[in-house]
């Protein structure tokens, strides 16, 4: 599980354990180690470690795994450093 937390239990994240065929490809494709597999399937091992990049979300293609990427704390940080954002904000 990973050290890093923004703001608990806010993320957008959503996983259907019963749409999963055991593919691997969120496991591999987080940064944040948020999917691990539980035998033939991935499970939600730390939800509030999603940083709603996005990535597992578009790597699944059994439509198992639902974000809206570009609305957490990653992309208030990211939208500082690039000028669109005064200041990063996680709240």
């Amino acid at each position: 599980m990973s050290a890093m937390r923004y703001v608990e239990d806010v993320v957008t994240l959503e996983y259907d354990a019963e749409k999963c065929t055991g593919c691997q490809q969120c496991t591999l494709v987080c940064p944040h180690g948020v999917f691990a597999m539980d035998g033939n399937r991935a499970a939600l091992v730390d939800r509030d470690a999603c940083i709603e990049c996005g990535a597992c979300a578009r790597n699944c293609a059994f439509d198992a795994i639902k974000v809206q990427p570009g609305v957490g704390c990653a992309a208030a940080i990211i939208g500082s450093w690039l000028g669109r954002r005064s200041e990063p904000s996680c709240g």
